[in-house]
C-alpha cells in the first residue's frame, strides 16, 4: 500500500452499508461519514442526540446532495441504550462496515448507570457490546469490517485494563484515557483472531488520527465547546494540529483499503502526528495475546454478552 493514499483511492461504495458512531459536526466521525457518503455508501450516523444527528446529516447532504443517510440514537456510555440501538439497527439489514469512532477524552470522574467509569464505558465497553450485537449483520454482508479508533495515547498505558471495571481506584484521567485506547487495540486484534478462528467473514482493523483539530480535548477538559475558555483551548489545539478532515484519513484507509485484519493505520508524518495515512506499529503491550484474551473475557462479563 502506497504511503501516498488519498480519498480518491476509496473507490465506489455504492451498495455498501456503513454505521459510524460519534458523527458530531466537524469531528472525525463526521468527516469519515461524509467521505463514505461521497463515495456512494449508505451511511447510518449513530450518536447521542437526535438534534446533533440531524445537524450532521444536513451538513453531509449540503455537500453530497442525495446522500443515503439514516440516523441511530445511541449513548455508548449506557449499556441499555446500546442494546436499544442495536435492536433498532436490525432494520438496516446486512452491515458492511462498522466504524467505532465515538469517544471521550480525559473528563472528570463520572460513574455511569452501569457503575462504570465513563471513559472506559464510552470508549470500550459500549463499542464492544454494540459490535457484538451487530455481528450477525456484519456476517450477513459477507465482507464485514470493523474499524475502531485508537490513539497514540495507548502507548502511555502501563498495563492492560483487565481488572474489575467497577472497582474503585484513584482516578487519573489521562492514565485511564490511555488505557481505553489500549483497550481499543486489544479488542481489535482479539476480534480479528476470533473471527478467523470461527470462520466468520469479518475483519477488524484499527486507526488513529494523529494530532487532529477536533473539539474532543476541549469537551473533556472544559465540558463544552462553547465559551471563552473553551474557545482559547480550542484555538490552541488547532494551531498545532492537522484539520479534522485529515485526521479522518487513517480511519477511511482502514475502512476501505485492501488490508488484512489486524492492521493499524495512522498518519505517515513525523511521530505519526500528521500526514497521509499508512500502516503503522503499536506498543508491544497491544500485541499481547494474553492481555487481549483477558480483556475480552472481562468485557463479556461486564456487558453480559458472550460472543462470537
Amino acid at each position: 500500500m502506497s504511503v501516498a493514499w488519498t480519498t480518491s483511492d476509496i473507490g465506489d461504495l455504492t451498495g455498501r452499508t456503513a454505521v459510524v458512531t460519534g458523527p458530531t459536526l466537524g469531528g472525525l466521525g463526521f468527516h469519515t461519514a461524509l467521505e463514505l457518503a461521497r463515495h456512494g455508501a449508505r451511511v447510518t450516523l449513530a450518536g447521542r442526540t437526535p438534534a446533533k444527528l440531524d445537524g450532521a446529516a444536513e451538513a453531509v447532504r449540503a455537500d453530497v446532495p442525495g446522500a443515503a443517510l439514516e440516523t441511530l440514537v445511541v449513548d455508548l456510555s449506557d449499556l441499555a441504550s446500546v442494546r436499544s440501538a442495536a435492536e433498532a439497527a436490525r432494520g438496516l439489514g446486512p452491515i458492511d462496515l462498522l466504524v467505532n469512532n465515538a469517544g471521550i477524552m480525559a473528563p472528570p470522574l463520572r460513574r455511569t448507570a452501569d457503575g462504570l467509569e465513563s471513559q472506559m464505558a464510552t470508549n470500550h465497553f459500549g463499542p464492544f457490546l454494540l459490535t457484538g450485537l451487530l455481528l450477525e449483520q456484519l456476517v450477513a454482508s459477507g465482507q464485514g469490517r470493523v474499524v475502531t479508533l485508537s490513539s497514540q495515547m495507548h502507548r502511555v498505558a502501563r498495563s492492560a485494563p483487565v481488572g474489575d471495571p467497577r472497582a474503585r481506584r484513584r482516578y487519573r484521567r489521562w492514565r485511564v484515557y490511555g488505557e481505553t485506547k489500549l483497550a481499543n487495540l486489544l479488542f481489535t486484534f482479539e476480534l480479528d483472531r476470533r473471527s478467523r478462528q470461527a470462520g466468520l467473514p469479518v475483519t477488524a482493523l484499527a486507526a488513529h488520527p494523529g494530532l487532529a483539530g477536533t473539539h474532543l480535548v476541549v469537551n473533556g477538559q472544559v465540558g463544552t465547546s462553547r465559551g471563552r475558555r473553551a474557545s482559547i483551548l480550542d484555538a490552541a489545539v488547532k494551531a498545532v494540529s492537522q484539520p479534522a478532515a485529515a485526521g479522518a484519513w487513517p480511519t477511511l484507509m482502514a475502512a476501505t483499503a485492501d488490508l488484512p485484519g489486524g492492521t493499524y493505520v495512522g498518519p505517515g508524518g513525523p511521530a505519526q502526528a500528521t500526514g497521509r495515512p499508512r500502516v503503522v506499529d503499536t506498543a508491544p503491550l497491544a500485541r499481547d495475546e494474553v492481555a487481549q484474551r483477558r480483556l475480552w473475557e472481562t468485557s463479556e462479563a461486564t456487558v453480559g454478552l458472550a460472543w462470537p
